[in-house]
């Protein structure tokens, strides 16, 4: 296997080099996570793919979800004699990190994908097109240190593409907006130009948006099972269930993701002002620099909203994702505080079983 073409680089490179030579081990080579399954790993290496598992060592380390490997992962792995299997000692400096909060009322991380340098934030030229929600994906995307680029999908079939692509175009200020026809291959070539020389991209969009085709397409194949669309709602049937790394013909790699019915961010994101950049400009016009924009004089925010330069709906979203954030830090704040209580209570439980003897 040429490594190269799955994005391995001099950087990595060296990454291993300087953890071989701290943990003395020799024997460790590079590979990819190509899957990911509950714990377990298909990883991809110069000798071949093989299935692994974390370090008993490695685990009793790992704190986090992200202390763990995700799919795009480059990882020390050891293998396992006479099987094509392999043990994973350590993870690699990572370049990028995209993630979520999960679903549901859990408050933890869910990681989308790693060492990214594209991110396709993909929607469909239908009424499934979702300006709030493509505001959270390029804030996302900003936040995971990847270069988003928006794809709209559906253009042979959408009854105005040019309105699709006018809205995104005004809600993605220095953003790349590509519209595609998986069925015609119209604008493929922009997409894949972009993969070249070993390029990592991850696929980011709702279910049915046609991200599946979109990943055929790219690949001049059937790649990922797809099936038609459905009539009552022009969505596709969503047919990708877990995250994969998948190798293009042309050059670089995909890491396609399930469908999301929701996209909360997660609360270590700063790059909510790279997502509103007109806003951010905007504030900086304010006649005071602490302007709350409520109802202080020479508010440069609320001037916007009563001429129309700024939509309500707009700024509204950026309100929303404001406290969203401060949410979420307050309550993993609580929870980190927590956890710190707990490891201090079973410290001196076991020092109240086993007290020290006296001389």
């Amino acid at each position: 296997m040429n490594l190269k073409e799955y994005g391995w680089n001099e950087i990595h490179e060296e990454n291993l080099n300087a953890l071989k030579d701290e943990l003395k081990a020799d024997n460790y080579v590079a590979g990819r996570v190509t899957l990911e399954h509950k714990r377990m790993y298909r990883v991809i290496t110069a000798e071949g793919e093989w299935l692994s598992v974390c370090s008993g060592a490695f685990q009793h380390e790992a704190f986090e979800r992200r202390d763990f490997p995700a799919v795009g992962d480059w990882v020390a792995v050891e293998r396992m004699p006479g099987e094509e299997r392999g043990i994973i000692h350590a993870i690699l400096p990572r370049t990028s990190l995209f993630s979520r909060k999960s679903a549901g009322t859990t408050i933890s991380e869910q990681i989308i994908a790693v060492n990214v340098d594209i991110v396709f934030l993909v929607m469909s030229m239908n009424h499934d097109f979702n300006a709030r929600r493509l505001e959270r994906y390029l804030v996302a995307a900003y936040d995971s240190g990847a270069t988003p680029v928006v794809v709209l999908t559906k253009m042979d079939v959408s009854d105005d593409p040019d309105h699709y692509l006018e809205l995104a175009r005004e809600l993605c200020f220095g953003t790349d907006v590509f519209p595609v026809s998986n069925t015609t291959g119209e604008g493929i070539e922009r997409i894949t130009a972009l993969l070249e020389n070993g390029k990592t991209a991850a696929l980011l969009g709702s279910s049915g948006v046609g991200k599946s085709s979109l990943v055929n397409s790219i690949c001049g194949e059937e790649t990922m099972a797809v099936q038609d669309i459905r009539e009552d709602d022009a969505k596709g049937r969503h047919t990708t269930t877990h995250r994969e790394l998948i190798k293009i013909p042309t050059g670089g790699v995909l890491i396609d993701t399930p469908g999301m019915r929701e996209f909360q961010l997660w609360n270590e994101s700063e790059s909510l002002d790279s997502g509103f950049k007109d806003i951010e400009e905007l504030s900086t016009s304010c006649k005071f620099g602490d302007c709350r924009h409520e109802s202080e004089p020479g508010c440069a925010i609320r001037n916007a909203l009563e001429t129309g330069e700024l939509t309500r709906e707009r700024y509204g979203n950026y309100v929303k994702l404001q406290k969203e954030i401060a949410f979420l830090d307050r309550k993993m704040n609580r929870q980190a505080q927590a956890a710190e209580r707990d490891k201090w209570k079973k410290v001196t439980k076991g020092m109240r079983k086993h007290p020290s003897k006296k001389k």
